[in-house]
């Protein structure tokens, strides 16, 4: 049984289970297909037997499949997740749109910013008949409503700046070497993917930290952790395109993301707020904090800088350092608070068979990947863009139309 947004069959309830296609099972996919587990199971797919074979386990019924494209053939799939390597995010995400199946894909959506805009596109022209949902699942919590509406309703007056950082490092490095056979429940072929070929190493596979750091697998702290902690002042300021971005790290690898990275990038006003900074760290990069209301070091988080104080938070806290005392302030009612989310997952299945928005559908998440990973094309073009994202183009920048763009391995399309 299909089931499409608001096209729900004669005689069919939005109780009725979605048809899902778990495409890459360990790790994050496991706890995806876990967290939709009262749905209907019906296929799985990993270039990773070990992995496909303790999915089977939990769901005995599903048929089986090493790629992704074969499984995307199955009649009676509705829905998919995709939890593969970032760098084939983008084809697993495309490929099912284009066939009208509902999408739930891991952070981030893609692997460069033409990927994240065709994903975007992509989703556009189908969205009447497909709910979406990238995997920032902490979008789901209580806290990040709070804190919408801490800065929505003028808290700390007008937002000027959002500070974004994540302390964890990358490693650095050049693509590893070739060290011993290709086990035979491993398809590397596949695990590659549309990326330049590169030899079998062990420590590829040893999880997402392994592989994340390098160009052609993925898209280092910026593109893993800047997709969670970069969605609150997404979300709380309505950001969408930047006019501007630059961007400085460790010296330039042709292999590996920089080991530390800082972004700022110039968003333009809105109807409601005048135009914003927005600022990432990672590493041991962070905003000066010198706050009473802040103590101890905080590994990862956001802070709002407002003409009447800060606003501090992290997926778990907030706290408001105001500048006067508040009675500016008039608090939320309670009709008036952002609903709770049913959960993350929940909100997506609940959107693939009522029609009802998911908050981290593909437009809004794809335009937030688009951002992030423009911070890497200015560090890698060494230079402040002047961004046109209508047209992917960095006016005053032709040479960074090469990290905007990536190449695929023949027999690789993207928009399949």
């Amino acid at each position: 049984m299909v089931v499409k947004p608001g096209v729900l069959a004669a005689g069919r309830s939005p109780n009725d289970r979605l048809n899902i296609a778990g495409i890459g099972v360990g790790g994050r996919g496991h706890a995806n297909l876990s967290d939709c587990r009262n749905e209907n199971i019906v296929a799985l797919c990993d270039v990773n037997g070990n992995n496909l074979a303790a999915a089977a386990r939990q769901f005995p019924n599903a048929k089986k499949y090493v790629d992704w494209r074969t499984c995307l053939e199955q009649a009676d799939v509705d829905a998919v997740i995709c939890s593969t390597t970032d760098h084939t995010h983008a084809f697993v995400n495309i490929w099912a749109m284009n066939r009208g199946m509902h999408v739930y894909s891991e952070k981030p959506l893609a692997n460069s910013v033409e990927e994240a805009a065709l994903v975007r596109e992509t989703y556009l022209k189908h969205k009447d008949k497909i709910a979406t949902q990238m995997g920032t699942q902490i979008h789901a919590t209580d806290n990040y409503r709070r804190m919408v509406e801490l800065v929505r309703r003028g808290a700390i007056g007008t937002v000027k700046e959002a500070h974004v950082w994540c302390g964890r490092t990358p490693a650095g490095g050049g693509y590893l070497p070739e060290a011993g056979p290709v086990p035979d429940y491993i398809d590397w072929d596949l695990w590659i993917g549309p990326s330049p070929f590169h030899p079998f190493n062990p420590e590829y596979l040893k999880g997402c930290l392994s592989w994340n750091p390098f160009w052609d697998f993925g898209s280092g702290q910026i593109g893993d952790m800047g997709s969670h902690m970069m969605d609150m002042p997404w979300w709380a300021l309505d950001l969408r395109f930047p006019t501007t971005c630059e961007a400085a790290g460790t010296p330039v690898n042709p292999d590996t993301c920089p080991q530390w990275l800082t972004a700022v990038w110039e968003h333009p006003a809105n109807d409601w707020r005048p135009a914003v900074k927005v600022f990432w760290y990672d590493a041991d990069k962070k905003p000066q904090i010198r706050s009473e209301a802040v103590k101890g070091d905080l590994f990862k988080g956001v802070m709002y800088a407002g003409d009447k104080g800060k606003l501090f938070c992290d997926y778990g806290f907030r706290v408001i350092e105001p500048s006067g005392d508040l009675t500016y302030f008039a608090p939320p009612k309670p009709e008036e608070l952002i609903p709770p989310s049913p959960g993350h997952h929940q909100e997506w299945i609940i959107g693939a068979k009522t029609g009802k928005p998911t908050l981290c559908n593909f437009d809004y998440a794809g335009a937030l990947i688009m951002h992030n990973l423009l911070a890497l094309v200015a560090y890698r073009a060494g230079k402040k863009l002047e961004w046109d994202a209508a047209t992917l183009t960095a006016k005053n920048c032709p040479e960074a139309e090469q990290y905007i763009r990536k190449k695929y391995r023949q027999g690789w399309t993207l928009n399949g």
